[in-house]
Parts: C-alpha cells; structure tokens; sequence
C-alpha cells in the first residue's frame, strides 16, 4: 500500500524543500467506539501513516479494517501508546516521549487517541511536548463520549428548558456540593462512585427523584443504558452489573429516553449474525446487518481457487483478445474476477473488450464489471420474472442472426460446479458456447472450535443464508445451527436445502438479493420486539430465549 512521503523542513510552508527529513504529528480523535464516527480527514491521515500510536489495544483492528490492510502489510509501524514494554500504562510525559521519538527520525506520525485529543485527553501535553521538541502538528478533533453516548441511548443534553450542562470527571477530589442545582450533568468514570455520587448530589439540594441514566460501551453493539432516580440508580446499576467504561447523566432530560431511544431499539440491536461468506463477499451485507444494529462473524464456507488445468483459460482468453467471440457471459463476480485476474497476469486491460458485447447475470455482477471500467450491455431485471437468474438472462438473450452476428461464439467463464442451463439455453439460442472452468469452488476448512461451539450451541442469533452451497457447507464443516437460532434464506432454493438439513427457515427474502435478505430479517426482528413489548416481556435476543420459545415464520 502506497503511503504518503515524509514532510521536509520547510514544504509545508512554502512548498520548497531543503531536503532536511522532518516530522510530522497529527493528534487524531478516534471518537468513542463507532467507527462510522470518525471524520473524513481522520481517514486521510491514517491512510497516509508511516506510524500509528495507538491508545487501545482495539484500534489496531479498527485501522486495519478501515484501509483493509492485509496480515503481511507492515506500513503503517503499530507502536502501543497506552502501556509500556513492562505492561504498566504510561503516563502522559511517557506517551509524549514514544510520540516525538517517532516524530523525530522524519516519520509521518498519527497519534490516535480515544474520543477528542483535547478533550479529557493527553492530547494538550503531548502537543506541548511537539513544540518543545520543535516538530510539526496538527489537531484533529473527534466525537467526544460526552455527547456521543447520550445522544446514542437517546438523550438530548440541552432542550429549549434546558440549556445548561457541566461535566465531570468523577474522583475523590470532587465538590459535589457545586452541583447541587437543577441543571444537566454529565459524569465520567463514576460507575464505581456513583452511590456516593448521588448521595452527595442529594445531600446538596437534588431532588432524590431526579432521573439518571447509565450507558455502558456507548456508540457501539454491546451499548446497554440503566435508568432509574438518585435514590435508585446504585441498586440499578449493580443489578445490571454496569461496569466501565459508562457515561452518566444527570438530570430531567433522561426522561427524553422513553421517546427517542433510536439505537437500542433497532429491530437487530445486539443481534450476533452467522454469515457463511468471505470477508470480501460479505462486505455489503455485513454493512447493511450493522445498520440494523446486528454484530456479524464470516465464516467462509467456500474457498475459490484456479481451475486444475489453467489451459482452457489461456486459450479462451486468447481467443477474446484475437476477436473469437460476439458475446462473454458472466454469471458471477467470481467469474468477473478470474477473468480479470487472467488479463492481468497478460498485461492486459479493459481495452481487450473493445468490440465484445458483455452479459451480467445481475446487478452485483454488472457492478463488478464497472469497477473494471466496463458495461454490460445485458442484465436480466430484478423484476421480470426470472429474476436475476440464468434462466432470467436466458429470457433476454437475442437469438443468433447470421445476418445481423458477425460471429456466433459466446465465451462463458463460470464455476466448475455451475449448472447447464445457459449452455443448453444457449445452444437452442443458434450460438456457440465455450463453457470454460474460471475457477473452482471447494469446501473451506472448518472454523476454529469456538466458532463451531457457538453454531451448534445457539450463541448466534440468526444465519444468513445465500445459496444453497452455503447451507451444505456450513453444515458439512461446522455442524448444524442449533434450534433456537433465526435461518434466514435468500431464496425458495436455498430453503429447500435448508429445510433438507434438518433447518427451520424463519425468514425467506421476497426476491433473490442479499439487501432484501437483510431487510425481510430486519422486518422479522422488528415484529419480533413488537410482540416481546406487547405481551409486556422483557426484549431478548433470540440466544438468549429457549428453542421452544420461537416464534412463527416470516415469509416475505
């Protein structure tokens, strides 16, 4: 991965260079915990490091998943900012020491830091000890827990009756008694004081009533909130075993909650979601389960590999560039890739095609021919009644005119286990086909035992099923999900198989996409609450219910 250069002494200032290496410091406010929250330039800058001093051992997974680094990447250098070589957290004049040292060998340097760098952070003395040690920086805020987290459980800090707001970092040292007033507070790190705090804050004129709201691991999937009153909010706490890291509020605004609690009540919330796909297939889908509040694990189930004898490859491919074919159908963006791939290993690109007429199978194939710089010229729709198919590509497909077709050849690289129903279609059409193996798709090897416990024991909320291939798979190396957990299918097909494999679907998408998948289990999680909130139960997640407990299907 291409990073950007070293800064010299002078051409940030006036874009000449003396060619003197200097560095460089970029403080970087990670926000508190949804990655979605960090800002565009944050990202600039992480994609152009040469070294990231982390806070927390969790934003080294968060970097390599935000710039989709691989394993072996070794830029940007991951240097740990919050503990020593001796497993003792550093102090601030010790962080500001492994920050400059970076700094001072000519290093691009972000130093990434939890919620705001100037805001209950180090980010002030490690900034002063840049300017003592002359050396360049820039500050880049982020969204700070104190608001991020009540505004994620659904708490406005400020109304049009309440515009005051004070903010505290709990510790012995503190006056609570200069908080005795009816306005908003916000406290930190007081999970462990907080029935001395309320004491104290009722001691000095608080009404024992006073609403509170406690939010642990705010912003993110495991968010849980406990609200009660002064008088009650240490039982409360203990009760919901709260522990940090967790943001209080105090004050008549946590009443807000009941009404705009948005993030918590998403109809997947909290849900832990089996997707039987490569990271690199599962990218959309993982996204648009996070956007319902779900948490996802890919296990693959599939492992795409060469074809066993790469002859036939080379030869079609060759054939494409010398003008053998009118037509190169693709029916997956495996195929798009193995085609790609090909070319590559040629040197060659896009302009290859020119001349060839191109058919996609579906919209997320003809997507994986536009980010090659192409379009496809065929691409069954959604809504004829084939669908996005071989038999919906069929149904579009012109017959062969040996007046009208200079050449009567179609190339299709596909699957080694693809049916033949567009090769029979397509002879029947008047053309040629080369069907040629691009690629082959063996099982993957199982997961690792905890994975596997976790499938079989009913620790995963629902499995999203996207083909038939993926139920057989699953089963075959991880065993099947246990009873208590949602199967959502992507099509009859699929639920067919499952169904065959001792599987109870509960969810069936209306047509064969992995979004309206997402959606119709979206749906189903939603009426799911709706019946917990209406029969006056507490909302749990599928795991944590027994089998008996499951509700009727949903059909979409």
């Amino acid at each position: 991965m291409t990073r950007g250069k070293t800064a010299t002494t002078t051409d940030r200032a006036n874009g000449t260079s003396t060619g003197v290496a200097r560095g460089w410091v970029s403080f970087v406010g990670s926000g508190p915990g949804d990655p979605d929250l960090l800002t565009v330039r944050a990202l600039t800058l992480l994609e152009q490091a040469e070294v990231v001093v982390t806070e927390t051992p969790e934003h080294i997974d968060l970097v390599r998943r935000l710039l989709a680094l691989p394993a072996e990447c070794e830029t940007p250098l991951f240097v740990d900012g919050g503990f020593g070589e001796d497993g003792q957290p550093l102090t601030h004049a010790a962080r500001a020491k492994v920050v400059t040292r970076h700094a001072k060998k000519g290093q691009r340097v972000v130093r990434l830091m939890s919620g705001d760098p100037f805001l209950y952070a180090s980010g002030p003395e490690e900034a002063l000890a840049c300017v003592k040690a002359g050396l360049g920086f820039e500050i880049v805020p982020g969204v700070s827990s104190v608001s991020a987290v009540p505004a994620y459980a659904g708490i406005p800090l400020t109304t049009k009756d309440h515009r005051e707001v004070a903010v505290v970092t709990a510790n012995e040292k503190v006056d609570w008694s200069a908080y005795g007033e009816d306005r908003t507070l916000v406290v930190l790190s007081g999970v462990n004081m907080i029935g001395d705090i309320a004491k104290a804050l009722v001691a000095a004129g608080r009404d024992p009533e006073t609403p509170v709201a406690m939010t642990r691991v705010g912003t993110t999937t495991e968010q849980a909130t406990v609200t009660s009153t002064l008088a009650g909010i240490a039982a409360a706490a203990r009760s919901a075993r709260m522990a940090p890291p967790a943001v209080i509020v105090i004050g008549k605004v946590v009443d807000l909650r009941e009404t705009l609690s948005w993030f918590e009540t998403k109809p997947l919330f909290g849900w832990r979601v089996l997707v039987p796909r490569t990271k690199d297939q599962a990218g959309p889908l993982v996204a648009r389960l996070r956007g319902y509040g779900a948490v996802s694990d890919e296990v693959p189930t599939i492992s795409v590999e060469p074809p066993r004898n790469p002859l036939q490859m080379d030869k079609a491919v060759r054939g494409l560039v010398e003008g053998r074919y009118e037509w190169i159908a693709f029916t997956s963006v495996n195929a798009v890739k193995a085609v790609r791939e090909k070319f590559e290993e040629y040197g060659l690109d896009a302009r290859a095609f020119s001349g060839l007429k191109i058919a996609a199978v579906g919209d997320k194939t003809a997507q994986a021919i536009a980010a090659w710089g192409l379009r496809a010229d065929l691409v069954p729709s959604a809504n004829d009644p084939a669908g996005q198919s071989a038999a919906g590509l069929l149904a579009i497909w012109p017959e062969f005119d040996d007046l009208l077709d200079p050449i009567n050849r179609v190339f299709l690289p596909r699957a080694d286990i693809a049916t033949e129903t567009l090769v029979a279609g397509l002879i029947d059409l008047g053309w040629e086909v080369d069907d040629v193996t691009a690629y082959r798709t063996v099982r993957a090897t199982p997961p690792p035992a905890a994975t596997r416990d976790a499938i079989k024991s009913g620790k995963f909320d629902a499995v999203v099923f996207t083909s038939s291939s993926t139920v057989r798979n699953l089963v075959g190396i991880a065993g099947k999900p246990h009873p208590s957990t949602v199967i959502a299918v992507i099509g009859p097909a699929t639920a067919k198989t499952a169904e065959e494999h001792g599987l109870r679907v509960d969810v069936l998408a209306p047509k064969p996409d992995v979004d309206v998948l997402v959606d119709a289990l979206a749906d189903f999680g939603a009426a799911r609450r709706a019946a917990m909130l209406e029969a006056g139960e507490q909302v749990t997640r599928p795991s944590e219910r027994k089998p008996s407990a499951r509700r009727s299907k949903v059909r979409g």
